[in-house]
């Protein structure tokens, strides 16, 4: 039985498995007859490799906000981050945005780990909705989900203005994260806990953060990569 096609819970391939290097830099100076620490070594860098995706919100741009630093802090870990540049972001139509992510839909799988901002948010939980495929882990950050009596709820008609099938979306994702500031001025805390409530997950919550975007400071999101890195 190959057990990287377990039908049970999700498993997860480290580097070796996948065929990757296993040997960092440092390793290249150890004696070569120095065989427990090789092993040593070895043990320790033998991480496990994820596919992660960054969806960005209305307006946004994979170039915008914590985004570039998040990917390339991913990245020099070795893992594979995909930012998506959604079409028509200044008036996002949801099948548009489904269509567009048709081209990276082989890339998910049980290693898979979506980081949804804004209404990156609730295209994470749309397409949860969607698959067959039970993904790692979902970071849902200042999320957009349902009605936030805003002037620009209309712009979010196509994402949120269906019942969600909160069964289906829990069903395919093995654990969820919801990250909320305590004065975003678009999306109230209590949004975020009622998201988290469906989710059967907690609020993680950052004290003054705004929108957790730039404009609020967040160039970069340390504690979201903490999150992140603790399930890998």
């Amino acid at each position: 039985v190959d057990p990287s096609k377990d039908s049970g819970s999700p498993r997860r391939r480290t580097a070796s498995q996948q065929g990757l290097p296993l040997h960092p830099p440092w390793r290249r100076g150890l004696p070569d007859n120095n065989r427990n620490l090789h092993r040593a070594h070895e043990a320790c860098y033998d991480f496990t490799i994820a596919t992660i995706f960054i969806f960005h919100g209305v307006g946004g741009s994979p170039e915008e906000n914590w985004f570039p630093w998040l990917a390339a802090e991913l990245r020099s870990r070795g893992h594979r981050v995909i930012v998506p540049a959604f079409p028509h972001a200044d008036h996002p139509d949801l099948s548009q945005w489904l269509e567009h992510f048709k081209q990276y839909r082989s890339d998910v799988d049980s290693e898979t780990i979506f980081v949804g901002h804004s209404l990156g948010g609730a295209f994470a939980l749309r397409f949860l909705e969607r698959m067959d495929t039970v993904i790692h882990a979902a970071f849902l950050v200042a999320s957009v989900w349902g009605v936030m009596d805003k002037t620009f709820d209309p712009l979010m008609t196509t994402f949120t203005r269906s019942p969600y099938d909160w069964d289906r979306i829990r069903q395919h994702c093995g654990q969820f994260s919801v990250i909320h500031a305590d004065n975003d001025p678009y999306i109230r805390l209590d949004l975020a806990r009622d998201l988290a409530a469906h989710l059967g997950s907690t609020v993680t919550l950052v004290t003054g953060g705004g929108h957790l975007n730039a404009a609020a400071g967040y160039r970069e999101f340390p504690l979201l990569l903490k999150e992140i890195e603790a399930l890998l």
